[in-house]
């Protein structure tokens, strides 16, 4: 039974929630009914929620995993806190004009940190 995967899950989909309304926002402002319209605010919001979608579903897999497999709180906190700060740093860095790539950068280290743990505890735990 998973009982830490499914916070991290749900406060990542509040997160996806508020990403895609920018992206509607985004549309009817511009009026763009599809695409970017060569509008580069709408790439922003759009490439802004794609990140988030590639790299999320992925991540928490790799978390559910780990605590399937029965992984202590600690871990599966600190990788789901890794993945929640990522997202919300890099989503935030990355979706401002100008950005703010530091705050990008320190997104991306710690969703990339999330999963290569996740992964390597899942490799541990199973073998």
């Amino acid at each position: 039974m998973l009982s830490v995967t499914p916070i991290y899950a749900a406060l990542l989909a509040v997160l996806y929630v508020v990403l895609s309304a920018k992206v509607i926002s985004q549309r009817r402002s511009d009026k763009i009914s599809y695409g970017d319209g060569g509008n580069t605010a709408m790439l922003k919001v759009m490439r802004t929620h794609s990140n988030f979608v590639e790299y999320t579903p992925f991540a928490l897999l790799l978390i559910a995993m780990v605590e399937l497999q029965g992984a202590g709180g600690l871990l599966l906190n600190l990788l789901g806190l890794a993945l929640l700060i990522g997202r919300v740093l890099h989503a935030y860095g990355f979706g401002r004009s100008p950005q703010i790539v530091i705050l990008r950068q320190i997104g991306m280290l710690l969703t990339f940190t999330a999963i290569l743990v996740a992964a390597i505890a899942n490799l541990v735990l199973a073998l």
